[in-house]
């Protein structure tokens, strides 16, 4: 009987760009993985943001009243893959009939009614609005894990929703604990050998 989720899934985890990221385009970045299965995988960006487009902006744009705070609130750049396309990353606690949930209370959905309902204050408790998306085409992800381009860090609700964008991606590599870990439990990027992880 085939299954439809690879024998290790990463969802709910974050991919953490190692610091010899061939991609410019994932440099630094912190990938939520959201789908990881036999036809690929997706994920946002959440430590990158759409510069000069914050939620405020996008709300006017589609003709949505929204509050003070979402007019300064960055808008994700979740990935290069349709980034015409919004889609939010939310707490679990909003739920629509397209929403796909996600291991640890975290849930993803892409619909006009979920950005009327977050500017009407009747939205999911947390949540960032990301443009684009990083995806993978099967087997792709598993290919740049056995290159080292990325580290696997235990997902954290938390770290999602941090509004500190440039602290994210060392915080993220801080969560590898003691492997490599420096003073104060820090990761120290500069010890970080490519072939880490090679078995």
């Amino acid at each position: 009987m085939a299954s439809n989720t690879p024998a290790a899934t990463l969802v709910g985890r974050f991919l953490v760009a190692a610091p010899s990221m061939p991609d410019e385009r994932f440099q630094k970045s912190v990938v939520l993985v959201c789908k990881h299965d036999d036809e690929g995988a997706l994920g946002i960006i959440v430590n990158n943001k759409v510069d000069d487009l914050p939620l405020g902006q996008v709300y006017k744009q589609l003709g949505i009243g929204g509050s003070e705070a979402a007019a300064q609130q960055p808008v994700l750049f979740g990935g290069p893959v349709e980034t015409a396309r919004g889609l939010v990353l939310h707490s679990a606690d909003y739920k629509r009939d397209e929403t796909m949930l996600i291991e640890g209370g975290l849930a993803l959905t892409a619909s006009l009614e979920i950005l009327k309902d977050m500017a009407g204050g009747s939205g999911p408790r947390q949540a960032w609005l990301a443009l684009g998306h990083s995806g993978w085409s099967p087997g792709q992800l598993d290919r740049e894990m056995q290159d080292n381009a990325w580290l696997v860090v235990d997902g954290d609700p938390a770290l999602v929703f941090d509004p500190d964008l440039e602290a994210k991606w060392q915080r993220a590599l801080d969560r590898l604990g003691g492997k490599g870990g420096g003073p104060g439990g820090r990761f120290d990027p500069a010890s970080y050998s490519h072939q880490v992880g090679r078995a």
